[in-house]
């Protein structure tokens, strides 16, 4: 059966073996072979994301995230690129890309986010970590560690490495 309701870009670079569900906006990204994007996922321009990564369904993925190999990343997850986001300029005017800047931000190999967590921008999640289903995270987050809350806070170590 033939998708339906994809708008995937001409500038979109897809990997070999790329599963892509319906109902996704990606533009000017680039994903990783193997790689799966759920349904109602938006990709912006500038991002990246891995091989082997899981993005999972109504997920927003926004310019400046690095997402590197083997991530999972659970529903509904959201990530931001503007400490300071603002409809306009201070003389009225609609923002445009000039306006403002993007903070980056990444996701290290083998991480794991859960649903409904919040991403602020200019964080690094380490490898490995564990982000537990509705936490924003506002710092890093170490290498094999698990966080949660509001705002995710240490809860422990992975111990499967």
């Amino acid at each position: 059966m033939a998708p339906k309701f994809q708008n995937i870009a001409p500038d979109v670079k897809l990997g070999e073996n790329v599963r892509i569900f319906d109902f996704v906006n990606l533009y000017g990204c680039t994903i990783g072979d193997n790689t799966k994007i759920g349904a109602f996922v938006e990709i912006q321009k500038n991002a990246v994301i891995g091989k082997n990564c899981k993005i999972s369904s109504h997920t927003f993925i926004c310019e400046g995230v690095t997402i590197e190999d083997g991530v999972f990343v659970g529903h509904n997850v959201t990530f931001i690129n503007d400490k300071y986001p603002r409809a306009t300029t201070p003389e009225g005017e609609l923002q445009t890309e000039q306006d403002w800047e993007v903070v980056p931000t990444l996701v290290k190999r083998g991480a794991s986010i859960g649903s409904s967590a919040t991403i602020l921008c200019g964080v690094t999640i380490g490898e490995g970590a564990i982000v537990g289903a509705g936490s924003v995270v506002t710092k890093d987050v170490p290498p094999y560690t698990i966080v949660a809350g509001v705002p995710a806070r240490p809860r422990g170590k992975v111990k499967d490495r």
